[in-house]
């Protein structure tokens, strides 16, 4: 029997897959435990629906991405770090401190999580972060680094 899996099934397939299953697995588990449902014309129609708006959402959510990366291009967050004598800076700019400084000074709420930075910045200067914005899209953060 041709099911369609709702969710993932580790020996069948992932979400929204055609897969074949044996009658008795279809209506004693899959159908029972709402894994899946008959592959029948209602239902084949109702999946080729949601993927159409998966895609769309795919879409639109790699436009956002794209228009928010040209947005950051010619921007400049700048961050303030207490230094000592030769302008040696006390630790370092974290992605957090950056991420609070972009929401503060140009209206744009980036997840600390999605800049890429290797260590925390340790000197004064200007810096460009990488920011994963989608899959397909990396946007860039310029950085100031200057004394408290």
């Amino acid at each position: 029997m041709k099911v369609i899996l709702l969710e993932d099934v580790k020996p069948l397939g992932k979400k929204g897959q055609i897969v074949e299953a044996s009658d008795a697995y279809a209506r004693n588990v899959l159908f029972a435990k709402k894994k899946a449902v008959e592959a029948n014309g209602k239902n084949l129609n109702d999946l080729k629906l949601q993927n159409k708006h998966a895609d769309k959402v795919a879409e639109e959510n790699l436009e956002k991405a794209k228009e928010l990366a040209a947005f950051l291009e010619d921007k400049v967050v700048e961050v303030k770090i207490k230094t000592g004598e030769g302008g040696r800076t006390f630790g370092s700019v974290s992605t957090k401190e950056i991420s609070a400084a972009a929401k503060e000074q140009i209206g744009v709420d980036i997840d600390k999580k999605k800049m890429q930075l290797d260590d925390g910045i340790k000197a004064l200067g200007m810096y460009e972060v990488n920011v994963k914005l989608h899959s397909k899209v990396t946007g860039i953060l310029r950085v100031k680094v200057t004394e408290a």
